[in-house]
């Protein structure tokens, strides 16, 4: 994620998390944007980097997406905005004060095509028995990605239950050949794995299709 300094954005409100530490409510060029203390979690830098995945995937064939990692909603925004999705979306997220940011600061608000689950996302992959045409996956806490997201049972649950998965994946993946291996795993999966790195200058985006023949 691409950090920020919040001396340079004016912070209109402060928001305690006790998952996420200390969340900024912020305005920057007309735009409000949710950050925490350290990264763009919302409506910043992030939007403009799921939507560049969103570009290479083929949306009039989904029919049903799973979000896992809400935040405030922005890519929830873009798709219903930016690219006119009307179909039905699941979106999980860990943290309720998230949720309820999501809701009164962005209005974003459960509905006819949006259902908002406050679970872990792990948890809710472990149970999960659905299949969605595309899962979108931005787990972070402030910077890191918790470790659970970055192993093979989290991984086996996605596969299990998409052929298309849009990841939003930190620097640090690459730290130990973290990458490679989830690379690795869903080729022996039958997927085509496609990696773009540094996008809008930062993070790295994994975008994986199964090869169904």
């Amino acid at each position: 994620m691409k950090k920020l300094f919040s001396y340079i954005y004016p912070v209109t409100k402060k928001i305690t998390s006790k998952f996420s530490g200390e969340l900024e409510i912020t305005w920057y060029n007309g735009i409000k944007h949710l950050n925490s203390t350290n990264a763009n979690y919302s409506y910043g830098s992030l939007q403009k980097i799921l939507k560049i995945g969103l570009q290479k995937i083929d949306l009039s064939t989904c029919k049903e997406i799973l979000i896992l990692g809400m935040g405030g909603g922005s890519v929830i925004k873009t798709l219903q905005n930016d690219f006119n999705y009307q179909h039905k979306i699941t979106a999980v997220e860990i943290d309720p004060v998230i949720i309820k940011i999501a809701d009164e600061e962005f209005d974003v608000k459960e509905g006819k095509n949006l259902s908002i689950i406050c679970d872990d996302a792990k948890i809710f992959m472990q149970l999960n028995t659905k299949n969605f045409d595309l899962i979108i996956i931005d787990l972070y806490i402030d910077t890191k990605v918790p470790s659970p997201f970055l192993e093979y049972p989290f991984w086996r649950n996605l596969m299990n239950a998409s052929s298309t998965i849009l990841c939003n994946a930190s620097l640090e993946l690459k730290d130990g050949n973290k990458i490679a291996k989830i690379v690795q795993l869903l080729e022996g999966k039958n997927y085509d794995v496609a990696l773009e790195e540094k996008v809008n200058g930062s993070n790295t985006l994994l975008i994986a299709n199964k090869n169904i023949k």
